[in-house]
């Protein structure tokens, strides 16, 4: 498997992801994280190592990949451990100044992870997401369980679809929010699991940032402003409603499986989005500030 030996290996439960992860410690106590995927993934994991590389010659603040190969059990990958606190748990206690300034660098972050190219290959975007558009809105249609107001959704991504033209594709983190970030023990950002890690429309990455705006609507702008220095045009706005709003329907479907706690979830989260939007009738989100007040 690997040179490293481990002499402890210390399950972590947190996340969605399929992978199985541990904090491993070496034999000089240095703690590290170890990854394992099912063989089967393996070009998909060798890709996702080989572009963190990339990103930690960016400089992404993030753990650092060291180790990639197979074991017995699947597709491993060993990476630096980042001491510190879930993000969550850190900028929900601060002040507004300093949330504030936390979501400014995880946006300035984001550009720089979107400074990578998508394949030339690549397909068109207006085609590709218009068809996970059309096949989110038939889940939803299918769905027993609808929001409150849902058609204001459909209503606003079939008015708004037209923006999907000519729109750039770039490498994406896949789940950028305040979930997939920690606070370091010298108080720095890091961005991590780059797992769902894909290509598409830089500003499609924002479609998580629902997360981040119930933890903190401040850290959010922050990261808005940060990405965009400050100057946010309303295309912006205008396709990130479209992308939240497909996210949104979809949601419903997917928590079905997960019980009565997730439904609910989505269900109080759709009601937000809606109240943030005017009900889809005004594209800039009632929680965003321009700057902190």
């Amino acid at each position: 498997m690997t040179e490293f030996k481990f002499v402890s290996y210390d399950p972590i439960n947190k996340g969605w992801s399929s992978d199985k992860k541990y904090c491993v410690t070496d034999e000089n106590g240095i703690r590290y994280l170890l990854r394992i995927s099912s063989l089967d993934q393996f070009s998909t994991k060798e890709s996702e190592f080989k572009m963190m590389k990339q990103l930690e010659l960016l400089g992404v603040p993030m753990c650092r990949p060291i180790e990639f190969g197979t074991c017995k059990e699947g597709v491993y990958s060993i990476q630096s451990w980042i001491e510190g606190k879930d993000a969550e748990e850190i900028i929900s206690a601060l002040s507004d100044t300093e949330a504030y300034m936390y979501g400014l660098e995880a946006g300035r972050v984001l550009k720089l992870i979107h400074s990578i190219p998508a394949p030339v290959d690549q397909q068109d975007w207006e085609i590709r997401f218009n068809k996970k558009i059309d096949r989110k809105i038939k889940g939803y249609t299918d769905c027993p369980i609808k929001y409150d107001d849902g058609n204001a959704f459909i209503e606003y991504i079939n008015s708004n679809r037209h923006l999907l033209k000519n729109r750039p594709q770039v490498y994406q983190h896949g789940d950028y929010h305040i979930g997939n970030m920690m606070i370091d023990s010298m108080g720095q950002l890091n961005i991590i699991d780059f797992n769902r890690s894909d290509y598409g429309d830089p500003w499609e990455e924002f479609n998580r940032i629902v997360w981040c705006v119930q933890s903190s609507p401040i850290f959010a702008s922050g990261i808005v402003n940060g990405y965009f220095d400050g100057n946010v045009p309303m295309i912006f706005w205008k396709l990130l409603a479209l992308y939240i709003a497909s996210n949104t329907l979809s949601s419903i479907p997917w928590a079905i499986p997960f019980g009565q706690r997730e439904i609910d979830t989505m269900l109080g989260q759709a009601k937000e989005v809606l109240e943030w939007y005017d009900y889809m009738q005004n594209p800039i989100p009632t929680w965003y500030q321009s700057s902190t007040k």
